[in-house]
Parts: structure tokens; sequence; C-alpha cells
């Protein structure tokens, strides 16, 4: 990228999660002019979730895009500058940090934020995207509350699911637990949980190859293999479709520059949002492998502002 005809930014945040608006909000606070460039998906993924009941400040629970208009509008009361647009290139090769905006617009930053997220792996069945927010979801922890005393199945051998099977059992009636090997991959420990609980049926050897229902699930037609000859079909009720099989954090524009784990999320000093380069910090999902919880995201928003408003200070910028 040339150097010349750019727009300077002094604190660009990239993602506008609860990371990216809390982090704007800090920052405008601080005065720091911060620009969020929204990216694809406006508001992260908690757009997909119809009820957020854990998220402090609602005690009457709201929705998913509603809490984001919310958070929107206050960094926008802080004068922050929320654009519509997504970052599509970048060099961090050297400060001020260089990036494109939708292929086109050239911009410079002193300080960076990056709070891009990450996404829930899904099986890529048509029906996934039919029941989203109406059955399926890619949070147990998020959305097994509304499933109380229902029948739901959990997707995948590891030790997430595992653990969402086994969170979802102290919530719901039944848990299957549907597993494509003939084992389960998660720790012995996790597996001696799993399988000593009640109400939780391991289905080995199945697949998932589709979901039915009126207006919101209803249930699963799956695959038992047992060999490609004797293939069967099994069809189970069930309320809720849990998927547990990872996430991919949306870090393929930095992997170049920052450093990553073993899974592509962002490493950062502990305890902070630092990264190994300096002016450059990170915030929510895409540097969280374990909680990956609104609450959380939020929390490492004010984080990255705090460390982003003592850089710029340090530096006099």
């Amino acid at each position: 990228m040339e150097q010349t005809n750019k727009e300077h930014i002094r604190c660009l945040i990239i993602g506008s999660g609860p990371a990216g608006f809390t982090a704007a909000i800090y920052a405008g606070r601080a005065n720091l002019s911060p620009v969020v460039y929204e990216g694809m998906e406006p508001g992260g993924q908690l757009t997909t979730t119809t009820d957020i009941e854990n998220f402090p400040g609602y005690p009457g629970g709201t929705g998913g895009s509603e809490m984001m208009e919310d958070l929107r509008n206050q960094a926008k009361r802080f004068n922050t500058d929320v654009r519509w647009g997504q970052i599509t290139k970048a060099d961090l090769s050297s400060a001020p940090y260089q990036f494109e905006v939708d292929g086109e617009k050239e911009i410079e930053a002193d300080a960076v934020i990056i709070a891009t997220g990450a996404k829930a792996k899904y099986l890529g069945l048509a029906d996934e995207a039919k029941y989203s927010g109406a059955g399926v979801s890619g949070c147990a922890t998020c959305d097994g509350f509304f499933y109380r005393k229902k029948t739901v199945a959990v997707v995948g051998g590891g030790d997430t699911a595992c653990e969402d099977a086994l969170y979802l059992s102290k919530l719901c009636t039944k848990v299957y637990m549907i597993v494509r090997k003939n084992y389960l991959r998660a720790s012995k420990i996790m597996q001696e949980r799993v399988l000593s609980t009640e109400n939780i049926e391991v289905l080995f050897e199945h697949e998932t190859v589709g979901l039915s229902g009126e207006n919101k699930l209803q249930g699963s037609r799956l695959i038992k293999r047992r060999g490609q000859a004797d293939a069967q079909e099994v069809d189970i009720a069930i309320d809720g479709f849990f998927l547990a099989i990872g996430h991919t954090p949306n870090t393929s524009l930095f992997k170049e520059f920052l450093e990553t784990d073993a899974e592509g999320y962002l490493k950062h000093i502990p305890d902070t949002s630092l990264t190994s380069l300096p002016g450059v910090f990170v915030a929510g999902d895409v540097a969280d492998p374990h909680y990956r919880q609104a609450i959380t995201a939020a929390g490492s928003g004010c984080k990255a502002a705090i460390d982003a408003e003592r850089y710029l200070n340090e530096k006099g910028l």
C-alpha cells in the first residue's frame, strides 16, 4: 500500500460485537476519536441470538440485535465514528499501520484494536441456517437455558462437546450426543462423566443429514454407519441442536504479522490486550478460545481501550 492520500485514524477498531463496541465506548470517553469498521456481520454473532438473559443490565432479558444496537448507540454518544465496511487488507509491518477498506479506501492508524470475533463451525447443512435462532445454536452456555426440561442434541465428541452435554444435562430432560466416530475424543475424565450421566445418550457412529420442524426445530435425521452397505436412517425428536465441533477465529488478515495458537486464535500477553506489536491490541473471541461470552468479550474490549489510551499517551500520539 502506498503512503499517500490515506486517511489517518488515531484509534481504529476492527469489529462491531460486544468487544468492539465496548472498546469504542471507553476509547470515545478518553477522546481517542475511535473509528469502528463493522465488518461483514455488524453486531457480531450476538445478532443471531434471539434472547439474551445473562448480560448484566437487562433484568427482563433482551434480543441480540437490540442489545448490539444499544451498544452501538452508546458508542456513538461518545463520538465514535461507526462505519459500514470491511477491512480487506492489513499491513502491520510498521507503524502507523496500513489498511484497505472494501478493497478500495486506504487508511492508516496509530493504534489498532482487533475485535473480529470467531465463528462456530457448522456441518454445512442447509437446515442449519433455516433453524438458526429457532433451535440451532453454536453456544450451549448462551442458549441452553431456553431448553429447560426439553430434549436436545449435541454434535461432537471432544472435550467441548462433553462439557456442553454435561451443562445441558442439568437443564434438559434428555441430551443426545451425536458422534461420528465409534469413540469419544475427549479426555478420559470427561468421557467418564458423560457416560455416567443418566440423561445423556451417546449415539456413536451417527451423522446428521437433516433437521425438521414447523417454524421451529422438532427433529433430526441421522445416518448410523456400520458400513457403506448397511447404513441405517434414524430419526430423533429434539427441541435444540447444539454444534460443538469447534470455532474458527477471524484472523486471516493478521496471521502474517501476529502470532496465533494452534487453533488460530491471536496470542496476547496474559492479563492484557497487548500483542507482540506495539499499538496493536486484541479483544473478544478472536483471542478467546475458552469463554466466548458477550460479557467476557465486553470486558476485554474495556482492557483494549485502556491499553490503547496508555500507548497513545506514552507515544505522544
